[in-house]
């Protein structure tokens, strides 16, 4: 049996309840399809020491504030807790263990499976992030067995390191806070021991990537939480750096290829815990992994922070642009002119830098909502759809 909306939304993270939060207030039928098992799960689901790089005042979704200090930096844990509350206060129709596998057209409309369930609706929303498949080299199947081996998508913490060093690959965001956790980590063990060593001569950590810059200012500080990271998010990132903008489109295409500078880990940051600067990890010999032109690093434990690629292969529909890799769907601030009611909310720089934030998630899905429903006040609705209580039913 097919069910059938007006509006199928495809994802509950934070984009999807955005999108969820004003389709209600246009009184839209639809429905939040999502894979995991709690509203929230992917943020809960992130390395222990993870927090937010935006304060609680800009980390809220339409129509409910972060609770808390609205300075504070919220904790990966909390970021869950809030998401879930949020489709609760506002009573979202979010269906969890529903993986959508597959979205064609369907006449004038589209047709989604799910296992074995089916679903058809005159529109689509894609509420995913642009990353979901976790990516390493090649080459990473060369190294020894005996090398714990750990991409980001994995790592919780380091009690799931062996004694010995490690090289974390990739030196952006990820890379450089979960270096600095690994090593902090090391030296607290090392202090509870009482080593007879300097922390110098013990196990290594080494950050392996070149270096893509950082914020001039430290986040967590007065000037950080009250102007800094304000210009930052609400200015720069949000109303500068946008496709709207000739600066914003000229910067896109390298921020998709090489993600942005360091927001709250500083070089003096890594230094000072004893993190290791090396150059781009190059390939493998002998088991070992190679770093620059040929120096060879002992290692026992290795953490990817290589990043992930996006996986639309699910999607049955011609809309991704052949030129890009990877593909990217074709979009005008996430409103798919070649299939008309198909949205994407929630991608990398969909419309601004702050459109994978909780910062500017809100206005685009704002915006796709206020598309597709003045386009669902131009259509009339399907003759054979009906309404029982306000639900559409088949008749």
């Amino acid at each position: 049996m097919t069910e059938r909306h007006d509006t199928v939304v495809i994802g509950g993270g934070q984009a999807g309840l955005a999108t969820g939060y004003y389709l209600q207030q246009y009184d839209q039928d639809f429905v939040i399809l999502d894979a995991g098992d709690r509203v929230g799960d992917p943020w809960r689901n992130r390395w222990d020491s993870l927090r937010v790089f935006t304060p609680a005042r800009y980390s809220s979704l339409p129509g409910m504030s972060y609770p808390g200090s609205p300075y504070a930096f919220p904790t990966k844990d909390e970021v869950a807790d809030y998401l879930e509350t949020y489709a609760q206060r506002f009573d979202l129709p979010v269906e969890l263990g529903v993986r959508v596998d597959r979205l064609e057209r369907s006449g004038d409309g589209f047709l989604m499976s799910a296992g074995d369930r089916r679903f058809e609706a005159d529109n689509v929303v894609v509420a995913m992030a642009s990353y979901q498949v976790p990516t390493v080299p090649d080459f990473a199947s060369e190294l020894s067995d005996d090398t714990v081996q750990l991409h980001t998508s994995d790592y919780r913490s380091p009690d799931q390191l062996q004694d010995g060093n490690v090289l974390v690959v990739g030196a952006g965001n990820s890379g450089a806070e979960i270096a600095l956790d690994v090593a902090g980590a090391k030296r607290r063990l090392q202090a509870r021991r009482g080593a007879s060593r300097p922390v110098a001569d013990g196990p290594k950590t080494w950050l392996s990537g070149r270096d893509v810059g950082h914020v001039p200012f430290h986040i967590d500080s007065w000037f950080g939480r009250h102007l800094g990271v304000p210009f930052v998010m609400r200015v720069l990132f949000h109303r500068i750096l946008t496709t709207g903008t000739p600066i914003g489109r000229r910067k896109r295409p390298k921020m998709l290829s090489q993600g942005i500078q360091l927001v709250r880990v500083k070089p003096s940051d890594l230094a000072a815990a004893g993190v290791e600067r090396v150059p781009r990890t190059t390939g493998v010999r002998d088991g070992r992994p190679v770093v620059g032109d040929d120096d060879v690093l002992d290692v026992e434990n290795i953490i990817w922070c290589t990043g992930f690629r996006p996986d639309f292969s699910w999607i049955d529909l011609p809309i991704f642009d052949g030129k890009e890799q990877p593909k990217e769907p074709v979009h005008v601030r996430g409103v798919v002119p070649d299939e008309p009611g198909l949205y994407f909310v929630g991608l990398f720089f969909l419309y601004a830098m702050t459109s994978g934030l909780f910062t500017g998630v809100g206005r685009d899905a704002k915006y796709v909502v206020d598309h597709l429903s003045s386009r669902a006040r131009q259509q009339p609705r399907p003759s054979h759809i009906g309404s029982v209580n306000g639900s559409p039913q088949q008749s």
